[in-house]
């Protein structure tokens, strides 16, 4: 009986259309190549692990490997796109939503709504997030994951222009409503698409660029918006427009493609999945929390520094550039501190730092203190996405599906919590005549739970493997 080896020889020595046909993997088109160098092109890069011992396997092994590189270099590199999801988070979160809030002074100025409308069309934004999330999977089923972000990018651009004009309030809401859409569909998507072409060791810091956006975001609302205020708030309107679109048109080739065949982001997949662990199913209720103590700063912070201690819009306006400052660097860094010191370590970290900077404005007015927790709380409001992202896949890293679908959950959570937090915390205030302390206060008990409740699922599952 010939050994492996001799029947390997035998094989490859042979004409290849008369041993087997090769199958296209990009189109499905049948190939048979009538000998070997020929037939290189079309092998699996697997196949040049093969070592011929044979002069006439050389050209083999050549091509094999040149296939290997084309291949290689056909995936785009990391930091493209990380730049495109870095783009869309900007467009779909850190314009579509925060850019509304330096706008809302000139939107009752120029008499197009009343203050109380103006509230109202703020809450459609996170009704519309909170839909977006739930929708993102079976919108990736439909239409691909890629072509989704690609679609929701450009509705959010749509959604500026189709605001620039004050036609009813049922028009201007639904765009709002359209916009925070977009939001929700491109938090759950863009990392799902970007990070599973990242190297593992730097998927931290891949994520933080991605969440990046929502960060300028904010920054942008404190800076670039005032600035086009001055030219009008149809003009501002159109501004945030042509911004977005060209953010769209550059992040448009970055994406890579979308696998023909994939359900990967299937909405209510079919297939049985082992049960989450408990450290999952408690993140979703972490990361909830999480938004409820962010909520004080988002909401009230502004308002806090103008009127709560009398400094005047002025000196809340660069609370809010500071805070904004500290949304762009955040991500970053959370994302660089997961990737060395791993995921879980670091959240329970951040939580810790967070609970005590949301503190701070309710124990000091010390302009030190406030720019402290600006630029902590800043940092956490996109830099706890990145955190999160890392720990669902360290919880469940052998299920690339069960991992979208977490993530999924989370997004969703985080929406509830947050939209929750602020209705809660408007009626607090008014309940209380404007104090602000509480609200920070309950911010800070929301986290410090957060904590508790991973220490305690952290405890538990220790003892479980000891027992």
């Amino acid at each position: 009986m010939k050994g492996v080896s001799e029947l390997l020889r035998d094989v490859l020595n042979k004409p290849l259309e008369s041993t087997f046909v090769v199958i296209d993997e990009v189109d499905g088109t049948v190939c048979p190549p009538s000998n070997i160098a020929a037939a290189a092109r079309w092998l699996p890069s697997e196949v040049a692990a093969i070592t011929p011992t044979e002069d006439g396997m050389s050209e083999l092994t050549a091509n094999l490997k040149q296939t290997h590189r084309r291949s290689a270099g056909e995936q785009l590199p990391p930091w493209r796109l990380a730049a495109a999801g870095l783009s869309a988070s900007l467009v779909g979160i850190g314009l579509a939503r925060f850019a509304y809030t330096p706008l809302i002074p000139a939107l009752i100025a120029a008499k197009w709504f009343s203050a109380t409308d103006v509230v109202y069309l703020g809450a459609a934004n996170l009704a519309g997030y909170l839909a977006g999330a739930l929708v993102a999977r079976t919108a990736a089923a439909r239409s691909g994951a890629v072509g989704s972000l690609r679609g929701m990018m450009v509705l959010a651009t749509l959604a500026f222009f189709a605001s620039s004009t004050p036609v009813s309030f049922l028009w201007f809401f639904t765009w709002r409503f359209l916009a925070g859409l977009t939001g929700g569909i491109i938090m759950v998507l863009a990392a799902s698409v970007v990070l599973p072409h990242t190297p593992p060791s730097r998927r931290g810091l891949v994520g933080g660029v991605i969440f990046a956006g929502v960060g300028l975001g904010v920054a942008i609302s404190g800076t670039l918006v005032p600035l086009l205020l001055r030219e009008g708030l149809q003009q501002s309107w159109y501004g945030l427009g042509v911004l977005s679109g060209l953010l769209t048109l550059i992040s448009w080739a970055n994406w890579p493609k979308d696998p023909a065949s994939s359900n990967s982001h299937s909405a209510p997949h079919r297939a049985n999945h082992p049960r989450r662990p408990p450290a999952a199913r408690a993140l979703l209720v972490q990361y909830g929390l999480n938004a409820v103590g962010l909520v004080p700063h988002i909401l009230f912070l502004v308002d806090f520094v103008a009127r709560g201690l009398g400094q005047g819009i002025a000196a809340g306006s660069q609370y809010w550039v500071i805070y904004g400052l500290g949304a762009v660097i955040g991500p970053l860094l959370a994302g660089h501190l997961g990737d060395r010191a791993g995921f879980g370590p670091a959240l329970r970290l951040s939580f810790l730092v967070e609970a005590v900077a949301i503190l701070l404005p309710a124990v000091s007015s010390e302009p030190i203190s406030l720019i402290a927790s600006s630029v902590i709380v800043g940092g956490f409001t996109p830099g706890i996405v990145p955190l999160v992202l890392g720990r669902v896949h360290e919880l469940l890293p052998h299920s690339s599906d069960q991992q979208r679908a977490t993530w999924g959950h989370a997004t969703m959570s985080f929406a509830l919590f947050q939209a929750a937090a602020a209705y809660g915390f408007s009626w607090l205030f008014a309940y209380t005549g404007g104090d602000y302390q509480p609200l920070f206060a309950i911010g800070c008990g929301a986290t410090v739970l957060a904590l508790a409740i991973d220490l305690c699922v952290s405890v538990t599952s220790h003892q479980d493997r000891v027992g």
